[in-house]
C-alpha cells in the first residue's frame, strides 16, 4: 500500500486547483506527470521481471502498476530486491486474480505483442499509441497497457479484451523482448509525449559560451602567427585557406576557457622563436 503522505502528495499533484487534468507539469521532486496510464503486468513469472519493470516505470515518472495472478505469488522478495529504488512502485501495485479484474475500471486498453494476429484491432507504434493514451488520459479516461508473461506473451483472449495493439518495431527474427524492457519502452514513449524534452542541449560545465569577439581574436592570433610562419602557400591559396580557417573556429562551439587555452598553446609553441 502507498502509506498516507505519499497518496496525499501525489493526490494533490494530480488535482492542483490551477491545473488541469491533463497537465504535463512534473512535480519537482518526484518527476511524476499528472495523470498516468496504468501498466497491467499479466501472469508475470518471475519476481526480478516485475522489479525491473518497476525500475523502467520509475525512470520514466509512472507509477501505477497492476499485477494479475503473479505465478510466484505477491508480495515476492526477489522483485523488491530488483525494484533498486523503485519499492514505492511496488508498494503501490494492484494485484488481481483475473485480467477482466484488473482492467473492469478501464475505458480503454492496449495489449503490448510482437506476434501477429487474426484478430481484427488497430496496430499502433509506441509513438502513436502513447499519443493517444495521453489524449485520453487529459479527457479524464482511464487506460491500461497490458504486458503479456514471459515465456509466451500475452494469449489471444487476452488480447480480444483491449481495444488496440502496441507494437514495437523490432527486428522479425529476433522478436521476443524482455518484459522490463518492453515496459521500458512503452514508458519512455510515454514521458516523451508528456514531458518537455530538450532534444539538443550543450552543456557549459560552469563555463560561458565564447562571444564573437573573442573568436574573432582568437582567428587573427592563429592567422598573424600562421602568416608568420609562411603557413599560407602558395599565396594564389591564401585567402580561401584564411577563409576555411575561419569557419573552423566560428563553427566549433568553444568557451571561453577554450579561446584562452588555444591562445596558450600557440604563445607556448612560439615562446623563445618569436618576439
Amino acid at each position: 500500500m502507498i502509506d498516507l503522505v505519499l497518496a496525499l502528495i501525489l493526490h494533490s499533484a494530480y488535482h492542483a486547483p490551477n491545473q488541469k487534468e491533463g497537465s504535463a507539469v512534473a512535480d519537482q521532486k518526484t518527476g511524476i506527470l499528472g495523470p498516468q496510464p496504468e501498466i497491467v503486468l499479466v501472469r508475470p513469472q518471475m519476481g526480478e521481471n516485475i522489479g525491473a519493470a518497476a525500475r523502467a516505470m520509475l525512470n520514466f515518472g509512472l507509477e501505477r502498476m497492476r499485477i494479475i495472478a503473479p505465478r510466484d505469488g505477491w508480495p515476492n522478495p526477489s522483485a523488491v530486491a530488483m525494484a533498486s529504488g523503485a519499492g514505492r512502485v511496488l508498494d503501490g501495485a494492484g494485484v488481481y486474480e483475473t485480467l477482466a479484474d484488473g482492467i473492469g475500471d478501464c475505458d480503454y486498453v492496449y495489449a503490448t505483442t510482437a506476434r501477429s494476429r487474426d484478430l481484427a484491432k488497430p496496430i499502433l507504434s509506441p509513438e502513436r499509441a502513447m499519443a493517444e493514451a495521453r489524449a485520453m488520459r487529459a479527457a479524464g479516461k482511464k487506460v491500461a497497457i497490458l504486458f503479456g508473461p514471459e515465456r509466451t506473451g500475452l494469449e489471444n483472449d487476452e488480447v480480444a479484451r483491449a481495444n488496440a495493439i502496441i507494437s514495437v518495431p523490432v527486428n522479425p527474427e529476433f522478436a521476443s523482448l524482455n518484459l522490463a524492457q518492453c515496459v521500458l519502452l512503452t514508458a519512455y514513449e510515454w514521458r516523451r509525449q508528456t514531458a518537455e524534452v530538450s532534444h539538443d542541449v550543450m552543456e557549459w560545465a560552469g563555463s560561458e559560451r565564447a562571444q564573437a569577439i573573442e573568436i574573432e581574436k582568437l582567428a587573427e592570433h592563429y592567422e598573424t602567427r600562421l602568416d608568420e610562419a609562411g603557413f599560407f602557400y602558395p599565396p594564389t591559396k591564401a585567402p580561401v585557406m584564411k577563409t576555411t580557417l575561419r569557419n573552423m573556429w566560428s563553427r566549433m562551439p568553444m568557451t571561453r576557457a577554450d579561446v584562452q587555452i588555444f591562445h596558450g598553446i600557440l604563445r607556448q609553441l612560439l615562446r623563445g622563436k618569436q618576439d
